[in-house]
């Protein structure tokens, strides 16, 4: 007979989180960091109670933003290279709806975390309930199924057995390297204090390990075949090959064969910076280095990347028109991208299969001397561009410069949407695989704080580093309190350029009028002059303004020795970015228009669009 024991379904959930394992370099530990939670009516009896009994084997973090606290789970998945991952729990209604942007977030990023909100009662009978939202002709839908199109898996949990199979499901999910993603699992909220007879077995220990999918023999072949023939081949190295730790087996193939690489803003880091074969970042934010090898290449080795717009030149890049793709992915559905040969394999093992079929075999000494001189006269202009300055609004690349030398590249830098993410992509100096930290597959304005939060969590002994403009920090800086609150020091860097200025940059540049952007170019009585200092302040951080790249440099030596979070704000001129570098990007300018700036802006674009290779 089966032994059983009496639990509601939110005590059998968190039980059962508890008891799911991982292991990391030979030791065991919890594959759930945490959970976040923000309790209302819909979670605080059921789930929160539940919480509340293994605070002490699972343990639940208190967060100021439902969207925030998903952030931070997700980047904690992400510095973990998805190997631990954490939950994020929220009432129904608006608590509910404002993690759906954090699930379109690791959606597109490929990252694990496990949501769940509160939902409407399963009995109906106190419907509707506050904060339910009723559909005229569906008596089944609630604002949850809106995480449906941004979950790899989803569900909803109408009565409390429900749970053994969807949790199951969910491990699946989360663990598995090429369906991983988000999982909901919806959780009415009267199902949650319902008690059921589970097995025991369903809270047995599990340990769950990382798959590795070795290569099909004939996809391989022809990879190798691929490979051998070409004359000017290049490495695209994406996220895949961090969250597969293949940045050894890549190092070991490239440097065999000679072979040039260049880094998405997933993957940059894969190898450091100063490795002789990096050309570090590729596409519209990429170095000429590796933007000119991209042009020429007759083989392009994708490891690891969708190949979303801004790696390929919004497929404008890969200029030779007798090219191959090899799409070397876990994911079937990347790895076929583009007419590619799939490779369909884990990163390291597909790497290391790779290289040991291509040993003795070498790129043309002129395609890798070629290559070195391009990373040494892109080094040149990016040292340059990064170079102190007097300047009273200094650019974002002078302030990258100055943060780079007074932080080293031992730091985990993180950044995300707006003009950061282009310019820290080019001119950033990574080092250790997972010190640059971009949220840029979904471009999520607000990330940064709360990712940094999520990353320190991660790596508590870890420099870590927060570089964000000053359209994020007021979209969502709450998280600041958090992190002093839980004794977990970022240093972020508060570039002040009165509005959003790469919006505003991108609108000159398809012919727009300055509008909306710029604070100056919106609607307004009066300009707001925000203290951002006495703001960060105000939220328990050790704050300061600097009115100099010299003063920031004196001010992130000092933050050095800080023993909690601290706010560097300095302004920056909205205008200027680096000219060096990078590659057009379609952005669709009107057809027809009364200006003549956007007449001339669409003949450009029209012209520019007879680069795209089209079917590719």
């Amino acid at each position: 007979m089966t032994k059983t024991i009496r639990l509601t379904m939110a005590q059998a959930l968190t039980r059962f989180l508890g008891c799911q394992m991982t292991e990391i370099d030979g030791r065991k530990m919890p594959i759930f960091g945490g959970v976040w939670a923000i309790f209302g009516h819909g979670n605080v009896a059921g789930i929160g109670e539940a919480l509340y009994q293994v605070r002490d084997e699972l343990p639940t973090f208190r967060a100021h933003n439902e969207q925030a606290m998903a952030h931070a789970a997700i980047a904690y998945a992400k510095a973990n290279f998805r190997r631990r991952f954490m939950a994020a729990t929220s009432s129904i209604g608006p608590g509910a709806l404002n993690m759906v942007t954090a699930a379109a977030l690791a959606h597109v990023n490929r990252l694990p975390v496990l949501f769940l909100p509160g939902d409407v009662f399963a009995n109906r009978i106190p419907d509707p309930v506050l904060q339910q939202a009723e559909d005229f002709s569906d008596g089944t839908a609630t604002v949850n199924d809106c995480f449906r199109p941004v979950s790899r898996y989803f569900d909803r949990i109408t009565r409390p057995e429900q749970i053994i199979p969807a949790l199951n499901r969910a491990m699946q999910v989360l663990t598995d390297p090429a369906e991983c993603g988000p999982v909901t699992l919806a959780l009415c909220q009267d199902v949650q204090a319902e008690a059921f007879d589970y097995p025991e077995s369903f809270f047995a220990e599990r340990v769950w390990h990382q798959r590795r999918p070795r290569p099909d023999r004939g996809e391989l072949a022809a990879a190798v075949a691929a490979l051998k023939a070409a004359t000017k081949p290049l490495v695209i190295a994406g996220g895949g090959v961090l969250y597969s730790q293949a940045s050894g087996e890549l190092a070991q193939l490239v440097q065999g064969a000679g072979i040039p690489v260049c880094e998405t803003q997933g993957g940059k880091s894969s190898l450091p910076d100063d490795h002789p074969l990096n050309m570090a970042a590729v596409g519209v934010t990429g170095t000429s280095a590796a933007n000119r090898l991209a042009e020429e290449a007759d083989v392009v080795l994708a490891v690891g990347t969708r190949l979303q717009d801004f790696t390929t030149g919004s497929w404008a890049l890969f200029k030779n028109s007798g090219k191959t793709i090899i799409g070397l992915n876990v994911q079937p559905f990347d790895a076929g991208k583009h007419q590619a040969l799939p490779l369909v394999t884990d990163a390291a093992e597909g790497l290391a299969e790779l290289g040991a079929a291509l040993n003795g075999w070498q790129a043309p000494a002129a395609w890798t001397d070629n290559a070195a001189r391009g990373k040494k006269e892109w080094q040149a202009e990016a040292g340059k561009v990064t170079a102190s300055t007097n300047a009273a609004y200094p650019s974002d690349a002078q302030v990258i410069g100055a943060v780079q030398r007074a932080m080293g590249s031992d730091v985990i830098l993180l950044h995300a949407a707006g003009g950061l993410p282009g310019e820290l992509h080019k001119l950033w100096q990574a080092g250790a695989p997972g010190s640059y930290h971009a949220e840029y597959g979904f471009s999520t304005m607000g990330y940064e704080i709360a990712g940094g939060l999520g990353v320190k969590m991660a790596k508590p002994d870890d420099e870590v580093v927060v570089m964000i403009g000053d359209g994020s920090y007021l979209m969502l800086n709450s998280e600041i309190a958090t992190s002093v609150m839980l004794g977990l020091k970022l240093t972020i860097v508060l570039l002040d350029n009165r509005g959003y200025g790469c919006i505003n940059r991108l609108q000159m540049a398809t012919g727009g009028a300055n509008f909306n952007n710029l604070l100056k170019d919106a609607r307004h009585e009066i300009l707001p002059d925000i203290d951002f200092a006495a703001h960060a302040a105000s939220l328990g951080a050790i704050a300061e303004k600097v009115s100099s790249i010299a003063g920031l440099e004196t001010a992130l030596a000092k933050a050095k020795d800080n023993s909690k979070t601290t706010v560097l704000v300095i302004d920056t001129d909205p205008l200027v970015s680096t000219d060096v570098g990078g590659h057009w990007w379609d952005v669709a300018v009107p057809e027809v228009s009364s200006r003549p700036q956007v007449n001339a802006a669409r003949k450009a674009y029209e012209e520019k669009r007879r680069m795209q290779s089209v079917g590719d």
